[in-house]
């Protein structure tokens, strides 16, 4: 049986990390460096890693000079963390959705992660990073600046990496993006057998983040970015988010936390 691709329907799509850029600093232009390291093409998908947007815009605090509150002091000693640290966690969240055994929190974007995202890998000593505050805002800003620097019009996702309900492992995910929808939707469309598809949604971002997070690898690789190129485009929604009366497990971790806080001593 001989089995051929349809040319509407597959792509070739070729994936390579951007290495050689320098350590990182606060007030570099990544987008001009990166533009030194490779050559982006129109219809490119770059993809981020928030740490490096949060080193150039200085999203960084100095646990020296934090004094916790006594929240911070109650939730690191039930995790075992530092309480500075967990001040910067309360600070960067929003809403605290589970406190231990780890945190849980909500951030002013939507995303819903460990400890705010706050991460202290690869900085120096006492610094910790927080994520950026507005990752659409700044997915923005670099789209405009790769159009500016090399003529193409690219996507641009900014990635972080959390861990999943139910399985183990970090897998990286996408918490700002511009220049396609987060979405692919195929509310509408028909299957194999023609029957209509009624809540088929695929998280495409999500899905482009987790293969750059294997390419950029988790420790001393050295490759903050990776680019995708021949995707095909796709239509779709960017309510990437369950709101909050729509999301089953938030509301199930709220409820364990409420439950706790409300139940009389024993």
């Amino acid at each position: 049986m001989h089995c051929s691709p349809h040319p509407s329907k597959n792509s070739v799509i070729s994936i390579f990390g951007i290495s050689g850029l320098k350590m990182i600093e606060k007030g570099d232009d990544i987008a001009s460096l990166i533009c030194d390291c490779t050559t982006l093409l129109p219809g490119d998908i770059i993809t981020i890693a928030s740490t490096i947007i949060s080193k150039s815009q200085g999203y960084t605090r100095d646990l020296s000079s934090i004094v916790p509150s006594s929240d911070a002091v109650r939730i690191a000693a039930m995790c075992g963390e530092d309480p500075a640290f967990m001040q910067v966690v309360l600070d960067e969240s929003v809403d605290v959705v589970l406190e231990a055994p780890f945190t849980l929190t909500e951030i002013a974007c939507g995303h819903i992660g460990v400890r705010s995202g706050v991460d202290n890998s690869n900085v120096q000593d006492g610094i910790v990073l927080y994520l950026p505050p507005d990752p659409m805002e700044e997915a923005k800003k670099l789209h405009d600046a790769f159009l500016t620097c090399t003529g193409a019009e690219v996507g641009v996702i900014i990635t972080d990496t959390c861990g999943r309900a139910f399985r183990r492992g970090q897998v990286g995910h996408a918490i700002g993006w511009h220049g396609m929808a987060a979405i692919r939707d195929f509310r509408g469309d028909t299957d194999l057998f023609g029957r209509i598809l009624e809540i088929t949604e695929e998280a495409v971002v999500d899905e482009i983040a987790g293969f750059a997070n294997f390419v950029m690898g988790e420790s001393n690789a050295g490759i903050p970015a990776v680019v995708f190129r021949g995707c095909t485009p796709w239509n779709g929604h960017n309510s990437l988010y369950f709101s909050k009366n729509d999301d089953i497990i938030r509301n199930a971790l709220k409820n364990t936390i409420d439950n706790h806080q409300g139940a009389p001593d024993k």
